[in-house]
Order: C-alpha cells, then sequence, then structure tokens
C-alpha cells in the first residue's frame, strides 16, 4: 500500500533549499515515483535530482519559470519526452512578503498573484490533457494557514489572498475533472521548521509558538507525507478536500 511505484511526479518549486519543495520531491522518489525537480534555480534543481538520485531514486531536473507558459509547456512536453505520462503534479512554488495592506503596491500584489495563483494555474491547465488521456492523475496545491484564519506569520494579506484563491479554484476543478479520473486536492501548512522560520528573532518566534497548541512548528517531512497519500492510488475517493497542517493553530 501507498507506493507509487511506475507514477510520474512533478513537483514545481523543488529546487529552493528554504521551503517545503524539496522534501516532497525526495518523500515521492523514496515512495518509488520518478520526480520532475521544476524550478527556476539551476543549482537548486541539480541539488535535489543528486539526492534523490544518491538515494536510490529517478529524477529529472527541468528548469521553468512558472510565470510563463512557453516555460511551463516545455517543462510538460520534457516530461511526457522522458517518461510518457504524467501522473501527479505538486502546485508547490509559491512567494510571500510581509507587507501591510497600506504600503502595499499593485505591483506587489501582482507578482504574488503571477506566482501563487496564476502560476498554478498554468502548470495545471498543462498537465490536464495527458492525465485526461489516461485517465488517471493527482493533482494537489499548497495553500496555507493564511487563507483560512487571514494572515500568518510571514506573508501580507496579497499572500493569504492567492493561497485563498487556490482554494476555490482547487474544489471547481475537482468538480470538473472527477468523471475523467483526476483528483483535485489541497494541503494547508501552517508554521514549518524552515529557514525562514529559523530567521525570525527569538521573541517573535515565542509569541507564534504560543498560539500552536501543539507547542512546535511543522516539519517538512509532515507535509511531505500527507502530500504523499493523496498522491497515491489509495487516495482515490478524496477530491475538491483540504487537509490542515498547522499543529492545531487553526481548527475548522
Amino acid at each position: 500500500m501507498f507506493t507509487l511505484n511506475n507514477q510520474v511526479a512533478i513537483v514545481t518549486g523543488s529546487g529552493s533549499e528554504k521551503g517545503i519543495g524539496r522534501t516532497i520531491a525526495l518523500t515521492l522518489a523514496k515512495q518509488g515515483a520518478a520526480v520532475v525537480v521544476a524550478d527556476i534555480n539551476e543549482e537548486g534543481i541539480r541539488f535535489t535530482v543528486e539526492a534523490i538520485q544518491k538515494a536510490g531514486g529517478k529524477a529529472l531536473g527541468v528548469v521553468v519559470n512558472v510565470t510563463n507558459k512557453e516555460s511551463i509547456d516545455q517543462m510538460v512536453a520534457v516530461t511526457l519526452e522522458a517518461f510518457g505520462r504524467i501522473d501527479i503534479l505538486v502546485n508547490n512554488a509559491g512567494i510571500s512578503q510581509k507587507v501591510t495592506v497600506q504600503n502595499m503596491t499593485l505591483e506587489d500584489m501582482t507578482r504574488v498573484f503571477n506566482v501563487n495563483m496564476f502560476g498554478l494555474f498554468l502548470c495545471t491547465q498543462a498537465v490536464l490533457e495527458p492525465m485526461i488521456k489516461q485517465q488517471y492523475g493527482r493533482i494537489i496545491n499548497l495553500s496555507s494557514v493564511s487563507a483560512k484564519r487571514g494572515g500568518g506569520v510571514f506573508g501580507g494579506a496579497h499572500y493569504s489572498a492567492s493561497k485563498a484563491a487556490v482554494l476555490g479554484f482547487s474544489k471547481n476543478l475537482a468538480r470538473e475533472v472527477g468523471k475523467d479520473g483526476i483528483t483535485v486536492n489541497c494541503v494547508a501548512p501552517g508554521l514549518v521548521n524552515t529557514d525562514i522560520w529559523k530567521s525570525l528573532p527569538i521573541d517573535e518566534a515565542e509569541k507564534v509558538i504560543d498560539n500552536i497548541p501543539l507547542g512546535r512548528p511543522g516539519e517538512t517531512k509532515e507535509i511531505a507525507a500527507a502530500i504523499t497519500f493523496l498522491a497515491t492510488k489509495e487516495a482515490s475517493y478524496i477530491t475538491g478536500e483540504e487537509i490542515d497542517i498547522n499543529g492545531g493553530s487553526h481548527m475548522d
């Protein structure tokens, strides 16, 4: 159970050492998937690909700009040429910015939405044709606790809004493509133990932890485990859902 043997997965933003994408890629590969490591950072791509291969997994690195349709179409073409199919898409690429609405510019808003929502849309649209053709697919989108509770530690209102848009988009898409054997789900992480979290001043970090019932930040492997489950065949009756992974900092 819960293996991804003979599956092909694309994970965007999986070259960065600062987020959770690299751990997602490594976890999917450990479960047997061939992983396309997609990122704009060439050096980061090489590091992730080498880490997967050293662990005995299969990986292919592809440079992609998720705000550019031609770049995304090329990513999909390269994946299909190499593996012949696309079973899993994890839309992990994202950016954030800590700024108040009063000080936010339209350019700030546009930049965040271009990556977090419009890039996610373009990547998703690009994989639908091969997934529909094979009548199977798993699309997992990264939202955030900020989308549900209205803000968090790092992002501004534009970040929260973009991640809330991901939730609505995913639910609608789940209704559209369910008949084609494709599931669409979200995970909404809370505070995660990454380099961004570690950069917080101690007093600010303590305030954040005080609001988490489990009393600690999450680990990247905990987010990756939930995503990996949603990517399996065993999760075939879960669609249009979001899984909160936040230690209890927000409860529906």
